[in-house]
């Protein structure tokens, strides 16, 4: 009778560490998908990341100088200075 039980009882957590591997809270498709998660949450944060330096470049340079406001009112509101040939090119 013991010769039957403890195979038995090693049988059944084999089975249930099984289970937890596969369908637990730690299952290896759950680790899976929450690694796939974290990688699209790192590279929305590395773009995040340059749009702030970016960001944070153009403050520098409107803290700095008018260049940069000369360069944006000639890109978005078409200045043109006098005696000055304005000629675009469109991609």
């Amino acid at each position: 009778m013991n010769r039957r039980i403890v195979p038995a009882v090693l049988l059944v957590l084999l089975l249930v560490l099984q289970g937890q591997l596969w369908f637990g809270r730690g299952s290896i498709p759950n680790v899976a998908r929450l690694s796939e998660e974290l990688a699209a949450q790192r590279r929305s944060n590395t773009r995040a990341e340059q749009v702030n330096q970016r960001m944070e470049a153009e403050i520098r340079d409107l803290r700095e100088g008018l260049e940069i406001v000369e360069e944006k009112a000639r890109a978005e509101l078409g200045m043109v200075r006098p005696n000055e040939i304005f000629v675009q090119l469109v991609k």
